[in-house]
């Protein structure tokens, strides 16, 4: 059964991070199953200086696929949200293109830029599904982000928290894919929560992806680094990714190895860039901020490094371990999280005791010192990610979307 399925979306690319990364490669495989999507997010043509390429993700990018860019305000440095009178737009495009269900991603952060709940109402008239995903806790981030005294950030969390939990349970069904954020969720308070696999990634991208002589001097212009210990970041440059953590963490570590065997390569973007920079340029030269990378180059950057480091303790999921993984290296993260789902402490990456950086610098060391502990952790995770092909991600996500229509009819 062909869907005609509407996504409210918080966020896609051009900016890059695990969500829109996510959606992208989503509605990429529901274009080649034959579903049409009709797909709203922020217009992120004001950041034209940080995305020269934002015209390659809007309008019809894949066959039966049309992205519809609503006008937009700041978010943080380097996003974007829907503008409170963008709405109309929304329901205008609805009713023109008829959708058997509306997926919403992140209702709340999509609740307090529109000022209202995305999709409901008009679900609600037509008679079909609304459901939405939980994407992000953000009620996690308080402290990164609103630097408040202790107690009125805890009173404002509590307050935000009851307020969530309202928005999430006016859905018909709330989808989260991490079995440790799903219990998490149900504790707030959240009542139609279910968990299942739709975060997935193109298997054959990895597979194909090749170690290469001189990878780095070739492609980024960095020379001299076949014979380092190549440690590579993904993500947000940001507080929240556990950039202050790291940063301390490896002026001890400097202390523990030979660091002029180690090249740290860092892929993303953020506000911390400079501070990031200045502060690792002064632990060892072979530091390299590659900045924003076009998602179809990371299964090589990732192949030609020897292991990927994650300070984040509040990943719902963790996209960039799996990542990994495909690409036959091994991961060391926080016992934090969602990624812990996927990290066999010891098989297939290491984990660290959240906030501690002698635990951080152990598994580090371990890593850095052992060719053959990185090469059999590489091969364990390479098993371990079959089942989150794109394929399978999206069937499980399409089944419930088929489920829901049913049983809305």
């Amino acid at each position: 059964m062909f869907m005609k399925i509407a996504i409210i979306a918080s966020g896609f690319l051009p900016v890059l991070d695990g969500v829109t990364v996510s959606g992208y490669y989503r509605v990429q495989k529901l274009s080649q199953f034959g579903h049409q999507v009709l797909l709203f997010c922020p217009d992120y043509s004001p950041l034209a200086h940080l995305y020269p390429n934002w015209k390659d993700y809007t309008g019809n990018i894949f066959p039966g696929i049309q992205v519809i860019n609503l006008p937009s305000t700041p978010f943080l440095d380097f996003e974007r949200n829907v503008g409170f009178n963008t709405y109309k737009i929304v329901v205008r495009e609805l009713e023109k293109f008829q959708p058997d269900i509306i997926h919403v991603d992140e209702p709340e952060r999509l609740f307090f830029a529109f000022f209202r709940l995305a999709g409901i109402k008009f679900a609600r008239e037509n008679n079909i599904p609304c459901i939405c995903t939980f994407r992000t806790n953000f009620l996690e981030y308080f402290e990164d982000f609103l630097p408040l005294p202790k107690g009125i950030n805890l009173m404002l969390q509590l307050i935000f928290e009851k307020s969530f939990v309202s928005i999430y349970n006016k859905y018909d069904l709330t989808l989260v894919s991490s079995t440790i954020t799903h219990q998490k969720i149900i504790g707030m308070g959240i009542k139609n929560a279910m968990y299942i696999n739709f975060h997935g990634f193109d298997i054959e991208k990895f597979n194909s992806a090749t170690i290469t002589t001189n990878f780095w001097e070739l492609n980024y212009q960095i020379p001299n680094l076949n014979n380092k210990v190549k440690i590579v970041f993904l993500g947000r440059l940001t507080e929240d990714k556990g950039w202050k953590f790291t940063l301390g963490a490896f002026v001890k570590l400097q202390q523990l190895v030979n660091i002029e065997n180690v090249a740290i390569i860092i892929v993303g973007d953020g506000p911390m860039r400079e501070e990031i920079s200045n502060r690792l340029s002064q632990v060892t030269n072979h530091v390299y901020l590659l900045g924003r990378i076009s998602p179809k180059h990371i299964p090589n950057i990732l192949k030609n490094s020897n292991f990927h480091v994650t300070a984040s303790e509040k990943e719902t999921r963790g996209l960039t371990v799996l990542e990994a993984f495909a690409a036959g290296i091994p991961v060391v993260a926080p016992e934090a999280g969602g990624v812990t789902e996927n990290i066999q402490n010891g098989r297939n990456g290491l984990l660290f005791t959240p906030g501690n950086q002698e635990s951080f610098c152990d598994k580090l060391k371990l890593l850095i010192e052992d060719s053959n502990l990185r090469k059999e952790m590489g091969i364990n995770g390479r098993e371990t990610i079959s089942k989150y092909s794109w394929d399978n991600a999206v069937a499980n996500l399409v089944k419930i979307w088929q489920e829901q229509i049913i049983l809305q009819s």
